[in-house]
């Protein structure tokens, strides 16, 4: 039986469940036609984790739309629909002053992402950790959709009502809103940065704010996340240094710090994910939010470069319960010669235990996704998709 995490906006209170709902190890805990009638009691059922069977899907929507058996027998590919959130973003942050309903766009952009997550955090956090070193011009909206990856995961360990994650998943899209292209700029060249640049940066939360107000957006929470991402508790941030700062604004600037530790960028190197946590745990000194952190990605997250005992080379591509010991897809054999055939392997078993990392790149430049999780590019589907069509 394959799972998929529920996501949360494709339940309707008050009305009957699709689909039978099964915890992680498959043991039933809603019967399909089961009426969920309250924000509480979904909250509750999300939390202790909640997965339907994608075949359970597949035929309740062949049922309703037989001509679509095609598209529904596809392999579910989120890659397409992850790559996809970046144009979209970019779309949505361009000339905001000419958008209507511009916060409301924002908010589902945001449920998308938060959906994407849901589905499979697992992909969301290889994409964060297996970064395109050519899209430097991109570069500020791709850590935008980044860090609102990592903020979904740490508010849900966090254990966060869901408005308090919706608001800081919009703060996390539109917090550098006044300076997206000068990022991508300055991750392009090897220039050293200005005064005058420098500047610029340094302002940009106060100036993301106004942008953000004179387009209607009127939600406190986000709007202050945004304003308060740079300060510290020790007063030693910008723009102001003020040292009362809201829990929302600690936890979008632990995201936006990580995020950017392991990004590629010309001005200084990219921190593997263990070097980046270790700093952020000795900055943080161990309290909630770097845990959070390291709870989620684990100590080898999705997209780790890896050596097995075995030999042979991979990539991380599952967490599991055991934090140091994640499923890896092989992409070597034992001799370290490449391979076309992708093995997965548990390495929590000793003759494929991780070494450790591996720092030569040159095996991943043209290694797509969908063949380490399983699945062509042709033709992506998400459970967005297989369900967009049910009332």
């Amino acid at each position: 039986m394959k799972l998929l995490r529920l996501p949360r906006s494709k339940v309707q209170l008050g009305a009957p469940l699709p689909w039978n709902v099964r915890d992680e190890q498959c043991h039933l805990l809603l019967s399909r036609g089961h009426v969920i009638e309250s924000e509480e009691q979904l909250d509750a059922l999300l939390q202790r984790g909640a997965f339907v069977d994608v075949e359970e899907v597949r035929s309740s929507l062949l049922v309703a739309h037989p001509g679509q058996h095609q598209a529904a027998a596809a392999p579910a590919n989120l890659f397409a629909y992850w790559d996809q959130t970046t144009d979209e973003l970019k779309k949505l942050l361009t000339h905001i002053e000419k958008q209507a309903d511009f916060s409301d766009h924002v908010d589902r952009l945001a449920r998308h992402i938060v959906e994407l997550v849901d589905l499979n955090p697992d992909y969301g956090i290889y994409r964060c950790v297996r970064q395109d070193h050519e899209q430097h011009f991109y570069y500020g909206y791709l850590h935008a959709v980044h860090v609102a990856t990592l903020a979904i995961l740490m508010a849900r360990h966090l254990e966060w009502n869901t408005g308090r994650m919706m608001s800081l998943v919009k703060a996390a899209l539109t917090m550098n809103l006044s300076i997206l292209d000068l990022q991508g700029k300055i991750a392009s060249h090897d220039d050293p940065v200005t005064d005058k640049l420098r500047a610029m940066i340094r302002q940009h939360p106060a100036e993301s704010v106004a942008l953000l107000e004179k387009a209607g957006v009127k939600d406190a929470d986000w709007l202050s996340a945004i304003a308060q991402h740079h300060e510290r508790h020790d007063g030693s941030g910008y723009p102001s240094g003020c040292t009362d700062i809201c829990d929302m604004a600690a936890a979008l600037r632990v995201a936006d710090v990580f995020i950017a530790k392991i990004s590629p960028h010309t001005l200084r190197p990219t921190l593997s994910p263990q070097e980046a946590v270790r700093d952020l745990y000795r900055e943080d000194q161990g309290g909630p939010l770097s845990t959070a952190v390291i709870k989620v990605f684990g100590i080898y997250p999705p997209g780790d470069f890896v050596k097995l005992a075995s030999g042979e080379l991979g990539i991380v591509v599952q967490r599991t319960e055991n934090a140091k010991a994640p499923i890896v897809a092989s992409i070597t054999d034992t001799n370290g010669h490449p391979v076309t055939r992708t093995l997965r392997h548990d390495t929590s078993q000793a003759e494929f235990a991780i070494q450790g990392r591996v720092t030569d790149k040159s095996l991943l430049k043209h290694l797509a996704p969908e063949r380490l999780y399983g699945f062509s590019k042709a033709q992506p589907m998400t459970y967005a998709a297989l369900t967009a069509s049910q009332p």
